[in-house]
């Protein structure tokens, strides 16, 4: 969802969040979010729950790696081993 929403700050200092928004990104009552601010831009975005951990390890590639006692392995038994840990000391 790429919207932009005029709100106002009510004399309590509170905002409310759209619904669509509140929605889109799983917030209710309870929920915690992180406020950033950089640069003057105010930043709020969901603290990622147990569940949501879980859900982004189940798309995690698995590939049994086996290594010998000098940390090498075979690149026929491991074939996406290499780009796997390119991808890793990237960020990507």
């Amino acid at each position: 969802m790429n919207n932009k929403v005029i709100g106002k700050v009510s004399q309590k200092g509170q905002i409310v969040i759209p619904i669509a928004m509140r929605k889109s990104l799983g917030l209710e009552k309870g929920t915690e979010v992180i406020f950033e601010l950089n640069d003057n831009k105010l930043t709020i975005q969901k603290v990622p729950t147990a569940l949501d951990w879980a859900d982004l390890v189940e798309t995690l590639p698995v590939e049994n790696v086996e290594m010998d006692k000098e940390g090498h392995y075979d690149p026929e038994k491991s074939p996406d081993f290499q780009d796997w840990m390119d991808d890793a000391t990237n960020g990507d």
